[in-house]
């Protein structure tokens, strides 16, 4: 669990510069398929408007950095 948290956080830092004019639903994918391939299960990915209160982890930022993908175990 340590490793994939450290994972996200890696991911999250290099995926929002780079993908923050991306549409969301690719990058969601993308980072789903990282987030698989790592073995996780059960999770989720939202996409959610920069800014809004969540209890989850930010992974990413898509369509010009107004909307962010936060990740939710269980």
């Amino acid at each position: 669990m340590k490793k994939l948290m450290v994972a996200l956080g890696l991911l999250s830092l290099a995926g929002s510069a780079f993908a923050a004019g991306m549409p969301c639903e690719e990058l969601k994918s993308e980072i789903a398929a990282k987030i698989d391939a790592k073995g996780a299960s059960g999770y989720t990915l939202e996409i959610v408007d920069k800014g809004t209160a969540t209890d989850g982890e930010i992974v990413g930022s898509c369509e010009g950095g107004t909307k962010q993908i936060v990740y939710r175990k269980g």
